[in-house]
């Protein structure tokens, strides 16, 4: 059967090979984690994804070509393996950072009920096996050094002789993992929350639903035969390498970020107490981990037997501790030699960069010397991604599932399918060609000033860390065309930078210094999704070499732990590399009104502000506004926070409520593109009793 110009057989996973085994040749198209095949953005899964089955063939020609040039150089290869939410993938790796052989493979994912999702720890096992097997076939075992896994922070729950519990109602053992996306746990984390435990100021304030104490909390309060057969908990990233090397060691990592570990004083036994699952403190956390390693740190004596031969690699090779997938995307990016490139980073310290691992959700990992606390931002967790430093971790629960939800959702999408399919194109390369077509001479960011998207659809995770937010659109209008459909992707996007950005702004007004973001993972492959990031956030963006970053990151842990590199640190600088430079463009640049999750309102600390600063009217509650939060100032890009703040201060001159809830916002000048304005909002009911929102009445010119 003949190779897909993918490099895919038809019906069989995926396997990649660039044309020689150190070609300088760049790879495109090759779809991120969780991505659908040829699109080079969406990151998101669409629903149940289907088991992957069998290999796919070997390209002829690639093992002698291998083998010539490793007889020749002896080269040192290492594996990287990471587990994404809807699929696996394996790379083969040199000392160099170049990712020589690739693979990816499906894995399934259920979704019995809405916002429970599960896995399970068996099929992501063989699918592991599976794709190792293929990026190594052909390879002299003596250049493969040493093997790293990565995952998402899903919950594994096995019983005391290792094998799988049910972590649903349904009773089915197979479906052991509660994944990382899994909200069912909210009455839980908001008991966790209640009680303001010191804990909590490393998780920025407040406990995500997405970390895993509610989540075992949840289990005891509701599945009681697994709870008391349960043995062991595991992270995902720390259950694979207890699968490779029988050890049960933890990864510092994943019992930092999603724990409440902490490294200079381990468990806190009163935590555990409070919220009722004082039995882990009893066993003095065996079920959780009482045994912690450092990211790179050998574990154990290397491979088993049995997982050698299950992966196809040479038994004891060293298998180092994991990490976080996004952890691991940082490392494989933040750490690159950017000499030559005229970046603002270029002899500054690491600090002032922020790894942005974007797929099917976003996360923002920034480092610093010394533990800053950011409010909605988890962290500061010391040597939790690069020893030494305390790493913060903003993040976006759904951004390439967003993005895939509102495109697929469109009344227009299959007009869109049959477009994209004719001219050989994937569906988002089509939308962005189409968004060219129809600027006419505008920039294409304008498009959208009269239409606004809410990207909080399943909740906001940084800075506002409200689970219960809900997703809007703003200025839809009758129309269902492909013109509409490229609009709204196109809001989606820009909602999502500016999420990114309220994100760094809240990191940089807590005492972060950050001017380069560094991106990776599927929705990197986006240009639009790029581009917007760059002009919204004013921040050069850049791009690795290597589009799989993410397995480079898992990679390098492989590397540190077979000894062939001093530290995570060298090894980052080595193994990472820079590719594209994208710049922001300040010609697009406009002032106005935007209605965006990306920057501190006026709503939120109530309708009552007046440009004196000063409460004069009345004060809604913020989970009352959140829903809205309506910016009446944009700084513009480039520019920092504390010019928005005297903007607001400058701009915003009337603000007053009636006895009828109606809110009446005057803003002046740039408030409204070059116009004054009368923005006019009235307090609704929210469905089903819910919260209340704000609804735009009008916009009038005084």
């Amino acid at each position: 059967m003949p190779l897909s110009p993918g490099g895919t057989v038809p019906g069989r996973s995926r396997l990649s090979f660039p044309p020689l085994p150190f070609s300088s040749r760049r790879r495109r198209g090759r779809p991120g984690k969780g991505e659908p095949s040829g699109f080079p953005g969406s990151g998101g899964f669409q629903g149940t994804s289907l088991l992957g089955v069998c290999a796919a063939r070997v390209v002829s020609g690639w093992t002698s070509l291998l083998r010539m040039h490793s007889k020749k150089t002896a080269v040192r290869y290492y594996v990287g393996i990471d587990v994404g939410s809807a699929s696996v993938r394996a790379a083969l790796v040199d000392g160099c950072g170049t990712v020589v052989a690739h693979a990816e493979q499906p894995i399934q994912i259920w979704e019995p009920q809405p916002d429970h999702y599960e896995q399970s720890s068996a099929d992501i096992w063989a699918a592991c096996c599976s794709v190792t097997k293929k990026v190594v076939c052909g390879v002299d075992a003596a250049q493969i050094r040493g093997v790293g896994f990565d995952a998402t922070c899903s919950l594994v729950v096995l019983d005391k002789q290792f094998q799988p519990l049910a972590v649903n109602c349904e009773g089915q053992n197979h479906r052991n993992v509660i994944m990382w996306m899994d909200h069912r746990a909210v009455s839980q984390v908001e008991l966790i929350n209640a009680t303001q435990h010191r804990v909590l100021n490393y998780v920025g304030g407040a406990m995500s639903v997405e970390m895993q104490p509610p989540k075992l909390l949840w289990i005891k309060e509701n599945l009681q035969e697994s709870w008391e057969k349960a043995g062991y908990f595991f992270d995902l990233p720390d259950f694979l390498s207890w699968k490779a090397t029988g050890v049960t060691a933890r990864s510092l990592c994943t019992v930092v970020c999603k724990w409440t570990y902490t490294s200079d004083k381990g468990w806190d036994d009163s935590f555990w107490k409070m919220i009722g699952l004082e039995c882990l403190v009893k066993d003095k956390y065996e079920k959780i981990g009482n045994h912690v390693l450092s990211p790179g740190e050998a574990v154990g004596k290397g491979l088993t037997p049995e997982a050698a031969k299950e992966l196809g690699l040479p038994e004891g090779i060293a298998v180092a501790a994991s990490l976080i997938d996004a952890h691991a995307g940082g490392l494989g990016v933040i750490g690159a030699d950017v000499k030559g490139h005229n970046l603002p980073c270029e002899n500054q310290p690491i600090t002032s960069r922020v790894a942005m691992i974007c797929g099917t959700s976003s996360c923002h990992m920034g480092v610093s010397e010394k533990p800053i606390f950011v409010p909605g931002v988890w962290g500061p967790y010391f040597s939790a991604m690069v020893p030494g430093l305390w790493l913060n971790e903003g993040g976006q629960s759904a951004t390439g599932k967003l993005i895939d939800h509102v495109v697929r959702g469109h009344v227009a999408f299959p007009e869109l399918q049959s477009k994209a399919a004719a001219s050989a194109h994937s569906i988002y390369t089509y939308l962005n060609s189409h968004l060219d077509l129809i600027k006419k001479s505008l920039p294409v960011g304008f498009l959208t000033v009269d239409l606004h998207v809410w990207p909080d659809f399943h909740g906001n995770r940084s800075p506002l860390t409200d689970l219960t937010l809900k997703g809007m659109v703003v200025g839809l209008t009758l129309s269902r065309g492909l013109d509409e459909l490229a609009l709204i992707y196109l809001a989606t996007i820009q909602a999502i930078a500016l999420g990114t950005r309220h994100i760094l702004e809240t990191m940089q007004a807590a005492g972060h210094d950050i001017n380069t973001l560094f991106l990776c993972g599927g929705l990197s492959k986006n240009p639009l999704f790029v581009q917007m990031h760059a002009d919204i956030t004013g921040k050069p963006v850049v791009l690795s070499r290597e589009v799989e970053s993410v397995l480079v990151g898992a990679a390098i842990l492989g590397a540190c732990a077979s000894g062939d590199f001093a530290s995570i640190q060298e090894a980052m600088v080595k193994m990472g590399k820079i590719g594209r430079v994208v710049q922001p463009n300040h010609e697009h640049k406009r002032r106005g009104t935007t209605m965006s999750s990306a920057a501190p309102s006026i709503l939120q600390r109530g309708p009552g502000f007046t440009s004196d600063g000063e409460d004069k009217h009345m004060v809604v509650p913020k989970k009352q506004t959140a829903p809205l939060r309506k910016k009446i100032h944009e700084t513009p890009q480039g520019e920092d926070s504390s010019q928005g703040k005297s903007q607001e201060q400058q701009h915003v001159t009337q603000v007053q409520t009636n006895p009828c809830c109606v809110l009446t916002l005057v803003c002046l000048g740039e408030c409204s593109l070059t116009r004054a304005s009368r923005l006019t909002w009235m307090q609704q009911p929210g469905a089903h009793g819910n919260n209340n929102f704000w609804m735009l009445l009008k916009e009038e010119q005084p």
